[in-house]
């Protein structure tokens, strides 16, 4: 680990030069043209380029669209740099000149600054290769939001293919007033699991409900039993969200249909509260069933999504000291855990440690037009990820780039 000061120093010196024209222009081109989980073939392309123009060996189609840019620059640790590539199935909102082209298709996410920020520490970096010694590895992650991207990058050979970690790092746009840097040690971000219900019932005419077993009464109350699970099952000490996103049943007004369908999804940050969560959703729907006297026993499918994040706290450290050094030491600081949830960890092999942070990026002002007299309220009020009003300033562009920068200066020999 490098004395922080002395890489903030580096980190300027090596960024003073960066075009936030030329930012500018890639991230709105890339915002203007979002894609889809394993749909990103514009946006690797572009990515792709900017690497190979910087000097790297690039390989594409790396979990089907995922980017792997590799430097090699003498001896030294290897150090993976990792940004995000895809979109959601969001209709922009924002008005902004560069919105999105695509119908129903958004970076509402921020995964457009992420490759922004990716692209400019990659070119900083390749271009002050006299600087620094070791290998640098840069992903071009597909797939987040569905949360299948980094386990196929990994099942494509990942691990085998490319220089092997030393670190692996990560950051991410978030709601808050632009200028901050948050940075969590240890757990930073919660599991994440999807679950799938299928309720059976009997059907029929909607004038003689005697002759039916109505599947969406019984789903609407496994729906409203299910409430009770956090607040009455969960000791307060933990953290649990658990949601109903979908509902879905019959097809006509006045036919009572022969099955219904929910879709959960459950966010732990302990391996056995999630243990317990789960059992009392398999046991609410199978008592609700038994109960309404549905003929089929109910299907509940568990789709695990993502793990616990949980940094290495002596690298977060040693990166928060960094970027400190960096942007001052009121800029940083700690959010704690929160209930979003990601793969970046999978990317990791195991025993490599990895470290992950925020970069707030609310444009001020829209941050002091949201009502509320402490962060917390103001959080609640402004814009965040996956609304169709989230629209990062534009004056994170340069910082996010430096954020990477010096973090991988801080090993890179």
């Amino acid at each position: 680990m490098s004395e922080p000061t002395a890489v903030a120093r580096l980190t300027q010196g090596i960024t003073a030069d960066a075009e936030p024209g030329a930012l500018e222009d890639f991230y709105q081109d890339l915002h203007r043209h979002p894609e889809l989980a394993f749909q990103e073939h514009r946006t690797a392309a572009k990515l792709a380029a900017r690497l190979r123009a910087a000097g790297y060996a690039v390989t594409e189609g790396v979990g089907r669209t995922g980017v792997v840019g590799v430097l090699a620059n003498g001896d030294g640790p290897t150090v993976w740099l990792r940004g995000d590539m895809d979109a959601l199935p969001v209709q922009e909102a924002t008005g902004l000149e560069y919105a999105s082209t695509v119908d129903g298709v958004m970076h509402a996410c921020g995964h457009d600054l992420h490759v922004t920020w990716l692209a400019g520490a990659a070119d900083a970096l390749a271009a002050a290769r006299a600087t620094w010694s070791g290998t640098l590895v840069v992903l071009g992650q597909p797939a987040e939001e569905s949360g299948g991207g980094a386990a196929a990058m990994v099942a494509d050979g990942l691990h085998s293919r490319f220089p092997l970690p030393d670190v692996v790092l990560g950051q991410h746009a978030a709601p808050g007033l632009a200028g901050f840097y948050p940075h969590t040690p240890g757990l930073i971000m919660s599991a994440s699991d999807d679950l799938d219900v299928v309720v059976h019932g009997v059907g029929g005419h909607g004038s003689r409900p005697e002759s039916t077993t109505d599947p969406v009464v019984t789903a609407a109350y496994i729906v409203t039993r299910l409430q009770a699970v956090v607040s009455r099952e969960v000791a307060a000490a933990h953290s649990v969200v658990l949601t109903v996103g979908e509902f879905h049943a019959g097809t006509k007004h006045n036919i009572i249909p022969a099955e219904a369908r929910l879709s959960l999804n459950l966010r732990t940050q302990d391996a056995s509260v999630r243990e317990s969560v789960l059992g009392a959703v398999r046991r609410i729907v199978e008592g609700e069933c038994r109960a309404a006297g549905c003929p089929t026993p109910p299907e509940v499918t568990v789709r695990p999504g993502y793990p616990n994040t949980v940094n290495d706290t002596v690298l977060d450290g040693e990166i928060a000291a960094v970027h400190r050094a960096l942007f001052g030491p009121p800029t940083v600081l700690d959010f704690g855990p929160a209930m979003g949830s990601e793969d970046f960890s999978l990317l990791a092999p195991e025993g490599v440690p990895y470290d992950y942070w925020y970069v707030t990026s609310t444009p001020p002002a829209v941050w002091e037009a949201a009502p509320g007299a402490d962060l917390a309220e103001k959080l609640g009020r402004v814009p965040g990820n996956h609304s169709p009003l989230f629209a990062p300033d534009l004056s994170v562009l340069l910082p996010g780039v430096r954020t990477l920068v010096s973090a991988a200066l801080s090993r890179l020999g």
